[in-house]
């Protein structure tokens, strides 16, 4: 945190402590007295109860006379800054955790007729066979993530070399709040460093967690992914 001499003029310090007390509630700490609000955010009792009163009185806490807690409406907040993310946007994130538990390429896929587009992707940090680009266009019946997508199809599906020789694929689906399939994650790793086997066993679970945590993501949003320009959504 910056000092008071290098804030910039229009820095609002009561704004900051607003913020820092909201901060101040966690899942270790989910409920405070006024004394462990003021000393968690270095503030004087008389400055953390106006605070907290506040916050009060704009629905983001309550208190039951001794003890305060947030309240649901924090959530918007957050979901302030969901809902201004499109399906690639919302997905990134959780691509580069992916990558970095798996070490593997992974990326996201959204039907579009016949075949399966990428919009989003991050590559291994080592050398990888699959030069898959984001806007890279494939068979979706030939690929692992086209077979996860429609309505009734497997929870996820492995094939081999779809994208190149060489390459062994793992898809999971990523669904909306109706449960329709929407989109496709996936995980590329040379098929001569990982069998079959070591792929459900060691990268299916972060595959599967992946898509959950975007499917979460989604359905607070309630977005429907965007199709590239120039092509149709997949009836």
């Amino acid at each position: 945190m910056p000092s008071e001499d290098a804030r910039p003029t229009h820095f609002v310090r009561s704004f900051e402590r607003g913020l820092a007390v909201i901060r101040a509630f966690d899942a270790e700490h989910p409920a405070r007295t006024l004394s462990e609000v003021a000393r968690a955010c270095d503030l004087t009792r008389a400055a953390a109860r106006r605070l907290l009163l506040t916050l009060a009185d704009l629905g983001y806490v309550h208190s039951d006379g001794r003890r305060f807690r947030l309240t649901p409406h924090v959530l918007e907040l957050g979901y302030a800054y969901l809902s201004g993310l499109d399906l690639p946007g919302l997905a990134q994130p959780h691509l580069e955790q992916l990558v970095a538990l798996t070490g593997e390429s992974a990326a996201l896929w959204v039907p579009d007729a016949d075949h399966v587009v990428c919009v989003a992707r991050v590559p291994a940090p080592r050398v990888m066979a699959a030069t898959v680009a984001v806007g890279a266009r494939a068979p979706a019946y030939g690929t692992a993530t086209g077979r996860v997508l429609p309505a009734g199809g497997p929870r996820y599906a492995l094939s081999e070399n779809d994208l190149e020789d060489g390459v062994r694929t793992l898809a999971a689906p990523v669904r909306d709040r109706s449960g329709r399939a929407v989109a496709g994650v996936n995980l590329a790793t040379h098929s001569g460093r990982t069998s079959a086997e070591q792929a459900r066993r060691e990268l299916l679970p972060h595959l599967l967690a992946a898509a959950a945590r975007i499917e979460a993501d989604l359905r607070i949003t309630d977005r429907a992914p965007d199709v590239p320009p120039g092509t149709s959504r997949r009836r």
